[in-house]
C-alpha cells in the first residue's frame, strides 16, 4: 500500500541510508515540519507549508547569502553540495522563483527517503544528482553558477576530498565572474580546521567573510561556521546586521581580523586534506549554531 505523504506528523520516520539511520522527526509545533536526523545528528529541518522558514541558526546563514549574493527576487543558477532534506534548495525556489538548481548528494537511499516523505514540489526547476560532490560539481559547465553552497558531512564530518584548494578551484570554474561560493563548515577548539578552511580558501577568492556564534570564534565550543567567497565585494554590512540579530545572534569577521583569525594557517592541497574533526558527543544538545 502507498505511504500517505500528507499524513499527520505523528510519528517518526525511519530508514538505514549509506550513511547511516537516517529518522524524520515531527515538528510539534508545526503542522507539515520534520527534522533530518542521521545516527542521532541534527542534519535539517523542513517545513512544507513555509519553505521559507529556516530552523537551524547556520542554515538561516545560509539563506542570508542567498539573499544578499544577487537583488531579491532575481532567479538563480545554484550547485548544491550535499542534499540532506534539500532544505536550502527549497528555500531559494521559494524566494527566488524560477531559479534553476542542481543538487549532488552520494546517499542514494538518502535521496529515496526524503522524497518519499517530503516531495519536492514538481514546478520548481531542482534537479537532483545522486554522486559524490566533487565528481558532480566536475560535470558542472563553466562559468554556469551564480552560487555554490557546500553543506556535505559524512558521519557529521566533511569528507577530506571536500577541504583542498583543488576542491575550491573547481568550485571557482564553475562560477561566473561574481559569482560566490559558500560553506557550512564545523569545528570546536583549537579551530585547526576552520583556520585552514579560510587560509585554504584565501588563495582561490579574493574576498571572504565568516559567520558563527561568539562562542565558536573564541574557540569555547564546537559548533557552525558560513564561509562566504567571491571576487567581487561581499555584502558585509547586511550580512552582519542580520547575523546580528538572528535569534541566535552571531558575528561576522572579515578583512583584517578574518585574516589575524587564520594566524597563519596551513593551504590545505589534496595531499594533505584531512575530514573535519568529529563532534564532541554533547555536540547536538543544544541549538544548531
Amino acid at each position: 500500500m502507498a505511504k500517505n505523504k500528507r499524513r499527520a506528523p505523528s510519528a517518526v520516520q525511519a530508514e538505514d541510508v549509506d550513511g547511516g539511520r537516517a529518522e524524520l522527526v515531527p515538528d510539534r509545533e508545526r503542522a507539515r515540519a520534520w527534522s533530518l536526523l542521521i545516527d542521532g545528528a541534527p542534519q535539517s529541518h523542513v517545513d512544507l507549508d513555509d519553505p521559507a522558514y529556516l530552523s537551524f541558526a547556520y542554515q538561516r546563514r545560509l539563506g542570508h547569502v542567498a539573499d544578499l549574493v544577487a537583488p531579491a527576487g532575481r532567479p538563480l543558477h545554484v550547485v548544491h553540495l550535499g542534499g540532506g532534506a534539500f532544505t536550502l534548495a527549497r528555500y531559494i525556489a521559494a524566494t527566488r522563483p524560477r531559479s534553476t538548481q542542481q543538487i549532488v548528494e552520494v546517499d542514494g537511499p538518502l535521496v529515496h527517503f526524503v522524497r518519499e516523505w517530503l516531495p519536492l514540489d514538481p514546478n520548481a526547476r531542482i534537479r537532483v544528482r545522486t554522486t559524490d560532490a566533487r565528481a558532480g560539481l566536475a560535470k558542472v559547465p563553466d562559468g554556469w553558477a551564480d552560487l555554490v553552497i557546500a553543506d556535505v558531512f559524512d558521519g557529521a564530518r566533511t569528507p577530506a576530498h571536500l577541504t583542498s584548494a583543488e576542491f575550491l578551484g573547481d568550485v571557482r570554474r564553475v562560477l561566473k565572474a561574481d559569482g560566490h561560493y559558500a560553506a557550512n563548515l564545523a569545528d570546536g577548539p583549537p579551530l585547526a580546521h576552520l583556520r585552514g578552511q579560510i587560509a585554504t580558501a584565501a588563495t582561490v577568492f579574493g574576498r571572504l567573510a565568516l559567520a558563527a556564534d561568539p562562542a565558536v570564534f573564541r574557540g569555547r565550543r564546537f559548533g557552525n561556521a558560513v564561509l562566504l567567497a567571491s571576487d567581487r565585494e561581499l555584502p558585509v554590512a547586511e550580512l552582519t546586521r542580520r547575523v546580528a540579530s538572528d535569534p541566535h545572534p552571531g558575528r561576522v569577521e572579515h578583512g583584517r581580523a578574518l585574516a589575524d583569525f587564520t594566524g597563519g594557517a596551513a593551504v590545505v592541497t589534496d595531499a594533505s586534506a584531512k575530514a573535519s574533526p568529529p563532534p564532541p558527543a554533547d555536540a547536538f544538545k543544544g541549538p544548531r549554531g
